[in-house]
C-alpha cells in the first residue's frame, strides 16, 4: 500500500507507527465528524442529550449492525471490549464447582474478570494450554475440546489473541459448545474490521468487539452483541434510569444500556462515518480494506521470519491484520515491574522511532515481536524494523 494513505491520519510523520493494535488510530476526518458533534453537544445540553442523542444512536446502531450482520435490537454500545466482557461476566451466575473455560491466549484483562467471576460464586477457570507454535486451527478447537466436562458453563475466548495475533476458530468453538450446552463470550477486540464477521451466522451467546481498533472510531467506542434469549440475564454494569423506565416502544436491553449517565456520546455516534471513510479508501470497500492489511501482515511476517531465522508461529489461514514473530535468543532482558515495557521496545522507539509492542510468550525470556498492518503502512517500514531488529547487539 502506498504511503499517501497516511495523509488521512494525523500520526506523528517522524514514527514508523506498527502498533495499530493496541489502541488504534482515527483519521483526522473521523476526528473532525467527532469534533462537530461535541460542539453540538455544548451548544445546548438539554437538547442534544434529552432529545437528539437517541434517533442518533440508533443511527448508529444501525449501521453498526449492518456491518456486522446482526440484528441492531441485539447490539448495546460500551466503552470499550473490556467492559463488555466484564458486563458479561458480572450479570451472570454461577453455582460452586461450576467450570468457566478459557485459553492461555486470552487477554489478561478479561482474564482478570473471569477469574474475579469465579471466585465471587466458588467457580473454578480451566485453562486450555494450546499448543504453540499453533499447527492448525483444528488443534486449537481439539484442546479446547478436551477441557470441557460436564461442569463446563461458559467459554472465554478471544476472537483474536492480543499476545500472539493469532485468528481462532471461533465458529467452530461455538458450534461445538452449543450441541453440549456450552455458551461462549467472544472477546472481539481485535474482530470487527479485521476479519470478516456475521454476528447472525456465528451464533455466540455473547459477542463484544471493539470499534477505536480496526474500524478506526474514536477511543471509547465498542459494542456488545447478546443473543436475543439471553438478554433478559444482561444487565450493564451502571444500572440507570432504563431499569424502571415504563417505556413499551423499545426493548428492555435498548433501556438499560443506552442512558448510563451524563457521558460524552461522539465516539459512538461515529461509528457510521468511520465505517464509511475507512471503507472508502479502496474501490472494494471494507472487504478490500481487510484483504489488504491481511496481505501486508503476511508479507511482513515473511520478511522478519527470514530475516530473524525463525518459523512462522502459525498457519497462514490464521492470520488477520496483525502477526508475530518469535524473536532469537540474546535481546535484552526482559524489566520486572514496576518497568512494564521491554527494554528492546524502548530501544526501537527511542533509537529507531519505531512503535512496535515487544511480547513476552509464552512467558519471559521467550518473547515475540507483534506487527500491525493498516491502510497507512508501507512494506519500507517493516523493512526497517526487520533492519533494526538485526542490528541489535546480543
Amino acid at each position: 500500500m502506498s504511503a499517501p494513505f497516511r495523509q488521512h491520519w494525523s500520526l506523528d510523520p517522524e514514527v514508523r507507527f506498527l502498533n495499530h493494535g493496541s489502541f488504534g488510530a482515527c483519521p483526522t476526518a473521523v476526528l473532525q465528524r467527532q469534533s462537530e458533534l461535541r460542539a453540538r453537544l455544548e451548544a445546548e445540553p438539554v437538547r442534544f442529550l434529552h432529545r437528539e442523542v437517541e434517533p442518533l444512536l440508533d443511527e448508529a446502531r444501525a449501521a453498526l449492525a449492518a456491518f456486522l450482520d446482526a440484528d441492531a435490537d441485539d447490539l448495546a454500545f460500551v466503552t470499550n471490549a473490556t467492559t463488555g466482557v466484564n458486563t458479561v461476566l458480572r450479570s451472570l451466575r454461577f453455582a460452586p464447582g461450576d467450570e468457566l473455560l478459557t485459553t492461555d491466549h486470552e487477554y489478561n484483562a478479561s482474564r482478570n474478570a473471569l477469574e474475579f467471576a469465579a471466585s465471587r460464586w466458588g467457580a473454578k477457570v480451566v485453562v486450555a494450554k494450546l499448543p504453540w507454535p499453533v499447527p492448525s486451527a483444528q488443534a486449537v478447537v481439539d484442546t479446547v475440546l478436551a477441557h470441557v466436562t460436564p461442569r463446563t458453563r461458559l467459554l472465554l475466548v478471544d476472537h483474536v489473541s492480543s499476545q500472539t495475533a493469532v485468528v481462532m476458530p471461533v465458529a467452530r468453538l461455538i458450534s461445538v459448545l452449543r450441541e453440549r450446552g456450552v455458551e461462549t463470550l467472544v472477546d472481539g477486540a481485535h474482530g470487527p474490521g479485521m476479519v470478516p464477521l456475521s454476528l447472525r451466522s456465528l451464533g455466540a451467546g455473547y459477542y463484544t468487539g471493539n470499534c477505536h481498533k480496526w474500524l478506526c472510531a474514536p477511543k471509547g467506542a465498542a459494542f456488545l452483541h447478546v443473543r436475543g434469549d439471553l438478554q433478559a440475564g444482561i444487565k450493564p454494569l451502571v444500572i440507570s434510569h432504563g431499569h424502571n423506565s415504563p417505556r413499551t416502544d423499545r426493548s428492555r436491553f435498548r433501556l438499560d444500556f443506552d442512558w448510563l449517565g451524563t457521558h460524552d456520546p461522539s465516539a459512538v455516534l461515529c461509528v457510521p462515518h468511520a465505517l464509511k471513510v475507512v471503507g472508502g479508501l479502496l474501490p472494494g470497500g471494507w472487504p478490500a480494506v481487510m484483504e489488504a492489511n491481511r496481505e501486508k501482515a503476511l508479507a511482513a511476517r515473511k520478511l522478519l521470519c527470514e530475516r530473524l531465522g525463525v518459523e512462522p508461529a502459525c498457519p497462514e489461514d490464521m492470520v488477520g491484520s496483525m502477526a508475530v514473530v518469535g524473536l532469537p535468543d540474546g535481546y535484552p532482558e526482559r524489566p520486572e515491574p514496576p518497568l512494564y515495557l521491554d527494554p528492546l521496545q524502548l530501544r526501537l522507539f527511542d533509537e529507531h522511532r519505531i512503535e512496535v509492542p515487544i511480547i513476552p510468550w509464552p512467558k519471559a525470556p521467550r518473547r515475540h515481536v507483534r506487527v500491525s498492518a493498516q491502510l497507512y503502512n508501507t512494506h519500507a517500514e517493516y523493512q526497517a524494523l526487520a533492519e533494526a531488529l538485526d542490528a541489535q547487539p546480543r
